[in-house]
């Protein structure tokens, strides 16, 4: 099966991380790899785990919108926080409600001791499809 890979300008060059934001395939599944808080050089941009959220939302929109989609074409989802508890659970929820309200997408929630970067306490991935 053909596939495409795009990494949007808006978002940091991440072939030197050793992955691409997006894969679509050609039946319209399109894989977005996953967004953390990060700049535009790649690094964590803030601190905070609610700003963390916030952030790695709003590149994951840039990813979609590079796609010419939005939230509204995923799936499902893919959320790993670092020293995962209640009241984070309870950040990434409210978050998530904002985007898609009361029919969010499938959603697996990992904790994890560590992501990528030693900063980030954050990270999502989606699905989404082309319809």
């Amino acid at each position: 099966m053909t596939h495409t890979v795009t990494n949007p300008t808006a978002l940091h060059d991440p072939t030197g991380f050793g992955y691409s934001h997006l894969t679509e395939t050609a039946g319209g599944l399109v894989f977005v790899a996953g967004q953390y808080a990060s700049d535009t050089t790649g690094q964590v941009a803030v601190e905070g785990f609610a700003e963390q959220v916030e952030l790695s939302l709003t590149n994951l929109g840039t990813a979609l919108g590079a796609a010419g989609l939005d939230y509204g074409a995923v799936v499902q989802l893919r959320t790993h926080i670092v020293d995962h508890d209640t009241d984070k659970l309870a950040v990434v929820a409210d978050a998530i409600a904002r985007i898609w309200g009361g029919q969010p997408p499938a959603q697996t929630l990992t904790g994890v001791a560590a992501l990528a970067l030693p900063r980030m306490l954050f990270e999502i991935d989606a699905i989404a499809v082309r319809s």
